[in-house]
């Protein structure tokens, strides 16, 4: 009997963990996603990927014995996730939320949360203002990079090259404000460079004209939109002559999805020519993609599925959000696991939110790096158009953001990245746009003939004048003449002038 307490404690301890030694836990995981497939983050494009990290787990020896119990809640509307959160939590809370990735619905949610000690992991979240984690942000840890790590890339752009201007030029809906939020990291950033923004709705016209009136005061033009309205202003731009080196043209695209415009020319209509040579000057910022053998695998099963709920194969089935709320997961096994070791639970959740930042692990596509801030450090390709008569793009050089460099690749040109002197900037429009149906000759030779002909008025009116004021002081010279034959001298004097 006396050893039946320590026995008993035994066999508590061993029930608490599987049979390979990793301890048992059940862990509440809410996951927080749109079920409208418009969005890049719905619940059919995302939901596999966490459900492949649950299986991956499963079969790892350290988290084995976690079991992830995964809710899935709809966060379209923008308050739908916080009243999933309220209603829900008036019994047991979640041990782990994933998402929300909207800014507006991610701030309220991560608000109660942080209040709530319960870690909050989103592979969005992604604006300048969640980077304030000393208060009511302070549970959330962001796994994919935020905008303003995007931004530091810019700024080292902007350092390395001396470029001292910018417009950011980005359609603004007023309801998600993707672009906004995506270009207002770079505005805050850069405090020490001269930045002008231009926006537009995206449902309304975009006034190209308008657009070039604005670029010419600046040197560098970032831009965020649809991938045909990157298009019609590289058109406007390269007819009035803009892309020849005097201003340079960024595209930011960060989601794999052309929605975001991915610096694709070619349509198959009569300016794809004319878009080609326009695009070599354009510049795109995108995400740096690793691939390891592993990823091969898991890029396929998440195009079966995407195929399953019937998107189409030409879509990127892997994009950001996908492979960050994979990695959502995974890091906060990783987190919960050293806690646990540590003698803490699941419920500790500000311990083990801090265990999740100012790490590195290994994510699904290659090595994520978490800074101090609980954001992951950002890891950028920059693109350009390497083959001017085939239109090909090709990475020219890739920012690490865990040490604030960049790689120069083999393809990177730096007369692409070299201002030249601003000339003649912005002519009349080449073609028949602006000329009411002539051609570049003929509108030249109308314009000649109406200098000329107007010269040659003047010229007319000047000496005409100075005749008549030559025969006035004549004929008061002449004063002892009579004044019916200085009269008769005068008419003849104006009448041939008038047959001249």
């Amino acid at each position: 009997m006396p050893r039946a307490g320590p026995l008993c404690a035994y066999l508590v301890l061993l029930a608490l963990r599987a049979a390979d030694g990793s301890p048992r836990e059940d862990v509440d995981v809410w996951v927080f996603l749109p079920r409208n497939d418009s969005y890049l983050f719905s619940h059919a494009r995302v939901a596999p990927a966490i459900r492949y990290a649950q299986a991956r787990l499963r079969s790892e020896r350290d988290f084995s014995g976690f079991n992830f119990n995964l809710h899935f809640h709809d966060s379209d509307r923008e308050n739908d996730a916080l009243f999933h959160l309220v209603e829900r939590s008036c019994g047991d809370k979640p041990d782990l939320i994933l998402g929300p990735v909207g800014e507006y619905e991610a701030a309220a949610v991560v608000r109660l949360a942080s209040h709530w000690n319960i870690p909050v992991v989103s592979a969005g979240a992604l604006a300048a203002g969640f980077s304030d984690k000393k208060r009511e942000f302070s549970q959330l840890t962001r796994v994919s990079p935020s905008y303003v790590k995007m931004a530091e890339t810019f700024t080292s752009m902007f350092e390395h090259f001396s470029w001292r201007s910018a417009l950011l030029v980005f359609e603004d809906d007023k309801e998600q404000r993707n672009c906004y939020f995506t270009l207002e990291g770079i505005y805050h950033l850069m405090v020490d460079i001269s930045i002008n923004t231009y926006t537009f709705p995206p449902e309304a016209r975009l006034d190209a004209d308008d657009v070039i009136r604005s670029i010419l005061g600046n040197e560098v033009v970032i831009m965020c939109m649809g991938a045909e309205k990157v298009r019609e202003i590289m058109l406007a731009a390269h007819r009035r002559r803009l892309t020849s080196g005097n201003h340079m043209f960024f595209n930011v695209e960060l989601f794999n999805a052309s929605s975001y415009g991915n610096g694709s020319w070619k349509r198959g209509d009569k300016y794809d020519n004319e878009a080609r040579q326009a695009y070599a000057a354009l510049k795109t910022v995108t995400l740096l993609r690793t691939v390891k053998p592993e990823f091969e695998n898991f890029s396929m099963e998440m195009k079966k599925s995407s195929r399953t709920v019937g998107f189409s194969d030409g879509e990127d089935s892997v994009n950001m959000f996908v492979e960050g709320f994979h990695d959502a997961l995974l890091l906060y096994a990783i987190a919960l696991h050293e806690a646990m070791k540590g003698g803490l639970g699941k419920k500790n959740g500000t311990d083990i939110t801090a265990r999740m930042w100012n790490r590195t692990f290994e994510g699904i596509a290659g090595q994520v790096s978490m800074d101090v801030n609980g954001d992951r450090n950002g890891d950028f390709s920059l693109m350009a158009m390497t083959n001017t008569e085939a239109g090909t793009y090709e990475v020219v050089a890739n920012y690490f953001g865990i040490n604030e460099t960049f790689q120069l690749l083999p393809a990177f040109d730096m007369q692409q990245f070299t201002l030249r002197e601003r000339g003649a900037e912005h002519p009349a429009p080449e073609g028949p746009e602006k000329s009411c149906g002539l051609g570049v000759s003929a509108l030249t030779g109308v314009l000649v003939g109406v200098v000329l002909g107007t010269a040659l008025i003047i010229a007319f009116y000047f000496f005409r004048k100075h005749y008549r004021i030559t025969i006035e002081r004549r004929t008061r010279a002449d004063a002892c003449e009579s004044g019916k034959h200085r009269q008769l001298r005068e008419d003849s004097i104006r009448s041939n002038f008038s047959a001249a």
